[in-house]
């Protein structure tokens, strides 16, 4: 797998332990001592560490549309909403997206979840 997840605060604790039960590599923002981050430097951090962004906030959207629309790189963002996904359709389709894409797949993205 080549893709590495940073999570905020947001993203529920099973998820991150299912991934990483699966192999995928996890860092959550509160592990990192970042959990208090605003949204541009929670991606600034997880871009800096090369992993792509797993949010649940609606407020990261923004932060990520802005980025697009004035041409800032960054790692990515995989955002789902709270209550539109199961903490099973989550992992899954984390793990797929692990599996099968390179980080330069994601590259300045927003990917929704679930598929």
């Amino acid at each position: 797998m080549t893709i590495s997840y940073y999570k905020d605060v947001h993203v529920r604790r099973a998820i991150t332990q299912e991934l990483r039960r699966a192999g995928v590599d996890v860092l959550s923002a509160q592990e990192d001592g970042c959990g208090e981050l605003s949204d541009p430097l929670l991606l600034d951090r997880a871009t800096s560490l090369g992993r792509i962004l797993f949010s649940m906030d609606d407020d990261l959207l923004t932060e990520a549309t802005r980025r697009q629309t004035e041409g800032l790189p960054f790692a990515g963002v995989i955002y789902a909403h709270q209550l539109r996904i199961t903490i099973g359709q989550a992992d899954r389709d984390l793990r797929l997206i692990a599996e099968v894409y390179e980080p330069a797949d994601i590259a300045n993205r927003v990917e929704f979840l679930p598929f």
